[in-house]
């Protein structure tokens, strides 16, 4: 049972509290610029109506990194974290940091204000672009590839291939094809390749089983 659930403030922005014990990474989807205490509202996917409205440190460290024109941001990602030590009015309030952008290729520092007349560095990591999901291939009786979206995927299909196959030496002969895939899927779900190559044996031990057909 996750107690985060449990936790989340009731506002209609997102907050520090809304990170503890968590990082968040956002991807924006539109940026609002408005008069107020909070002229900037950072909308991202999933956000549930609780745009991100950094305050004018983050917003300093949002115009040196990705420039001044917002429009720009969208599309962009940057990751959020709880920094306990913000202070407001000397007292320390937690506030909302960015920890990771994407779009830079190496950190970015800079000085932020950390009290009235003093200074202290800040710096931003790179954020790695997100690995494409991996796709996992398998082989259909009459020899065609496919390639599934999913383990879950991969383990349906080579299982309805299994079955199809109506000799023993056509099962060798997919498994052998299909070893490549087992090493590398081994790495991602063990227990898949497992289960696949559990399945090819009992199908091997089924066929040597099955009664010879009467010669006419």
């Amino acid at each position: 049972m996750n107690m985060l659930a449990t936790i989340v403030p009731k506002s209609d922005q997102l907050n520090a509290d809304d990170l503890i014990g968590q990082t968040k990474t956002i991807t924006v989807t539109k940026v609002v610029i408005a008069a107020g205490d909070q002229p900037v509202s950072i909308h991202f996917e999933g956000d549930d109506g609780k745009p991100y409205k950094p305050g004018k440190s983050m917003r300093r460290v949002l115009v040196k990194v990705w420039g001044p024109d917002a429009n720009a941001y969208i599309g962009r990602s940057m990751s959020l974290y709880c920094d306990d030590a913000v202070r407001f009015g000397g007292v320390n309030v937690g506030g909302i940091r960015i920890s990771h952008m994407s779009h830079i290729d190496e950190p970015v520092t800079m000085a932020l204000t950390e009290k009235k007349g003093s200074k202290k560095p800040f710096r931003v990591q790179p954020l790695a672009a997100p690995k494409p999901a991996a796709k996992w291939r398998s082989y259909n009786p009459s020899g065609k590839e496919v390639m599934a979206e999913s383990v879950a995927q991969w383990v349906k299909w080579s299982t309805a291939f299994i079955k199809a196959f109506e000799g023993a030496e056509d099962i060798r002969a997919w498994a052998a094809k299909m070893q490549p895939e087992f090493v590398a899927l081994e790495a991602v779900d063990a227990s898949a390749v497992e289960h696949v190559q559990g399945l090819v044996k009992d199908r091997l031990e089924t066929l040597a089983d099955k009664p010879a057909e009467d010669e006419a």
